[in-house]
């Protein structure tokens, strides 16, 4: 009697199992989906646009008022969609376009989110943006596309003039089995984005940020990231916030301090810090 109900539990584990793999794109993709339209109407108060027109929708740029120093591409997390992440716009008012990328199956554009599909559709983001604007071109991502900035990178290094990771993980993989320490889930990712292997050569600037308390990518991970890279790089922690809320633990002055890394960076490493952000910058 005890091997068939062992048998019958091992057949319950690989359901379980196979569902999950089947399925984990419903755990790591939570895309929203909004008419571009409405889309345009909710942006437009902090000056976004279509870009790179509404035609041929990949994302929303707000410009500088004078000639920009550089373009900023910011690939979002994996919630929601570009519209969400209107509070990055405000880099504008110090030297640097912003792009807000948006990526296949979220906001108005079809498609299917994975792995795949968003990297390949990053990399004609980028190569729009080196047509459209020339260089130099910085790469940012928050938590997910973290990920598919630091795949971009690896695919096409010689576009790119540093990079922005916002609560960053080392490896998808680190991240899945703190979550669920009991599931194989190395074996079971389909998407891995493995930064740590993407930027294991890099060698443009990567400036790095965590949130202290974060509970979805807590912050060793991206500190571990930090810790294995060879490339110039810089470390700043967010004490107190969360995963999400980050931006309301910091102030004008801290933005002021990083959108004056980050030109710094296009054009040559530099530190430009302030005595204001420099509580919460650790240096290598």
């Amino acid at each position: 009697m005890l091997r068939p109900l062992l048998l019958k539990l091992m057949v319950v584990g690989l359901l379980v199992l196979g569902g999950i793999a089947v399925f984990q794109d419903r755990l790591l993709y939570f895309p929203e989906g909004i008419d571009l339209p409405s889309l345009l109407a909710q942006t437009h108060r902090v000056k976004l646009q279509a870009w790179p027109a509404e035609g041929e929708f990949r994302g929303l740029v707000r410009s500088p008022e004078g000639t920009a120093r550089g373009t900023l591409v910011m690939f979002h997390g994996n919630a929601g969609h570009a519209g969400h992440r209107t509070f990055y716009a405000g880099l504008a008012r110090y030297g640097l376009r912003v792009i807000l990328a948006e990526y296949p199956g979220y906001g108005p554009r079809t498609g299917k989110p994975g792995e795949t599909v968003l990297v390949a559709d990053a990399l004609e983001t980028l190569a729009r943006v080196r047509r459209d604007f020339g260089g130099p071109v910085l790469l940012a991502g928050e938590s997910l596309g973290a990920g598919v900035a630091a795949a971009t990178y690896a695919r096409a290094p010689e576009s790119v003039a540093g990079l922005w990771l916002i609560t960053p993980w080392d490896s998808l993989a680190n991240v899945a089995r703190h979550h669920y320490p009991w599931l194989p889930v190395k074996s079971l990712l389909r998407d891995r984005y493995d930064n740590l292997r993407h930027l294991a050569d890099a060698k443009a600037p990567v400036a790095i940020l965590v949130a202290e308390r974060d509970s979805i990518i807590p912050a060793r991970f991206g500190r571990n990231l930090y810790e294995q890279l060879h490339a110039p790089k810089r470390l700043w922690q967010v004490p107190g916030a969360e995963h999400d809320d980050w931006p309301g633990f910091v102030d004008e002055g801290w933005w002021a301090e990083m959108a004056d890394h980050l030109l710094q960076s296009s054009g040559g490493w530099g530190s430009g810090a302030s005595a204001r952000a420099e509580s919460a910058l650790l240096r290598e």
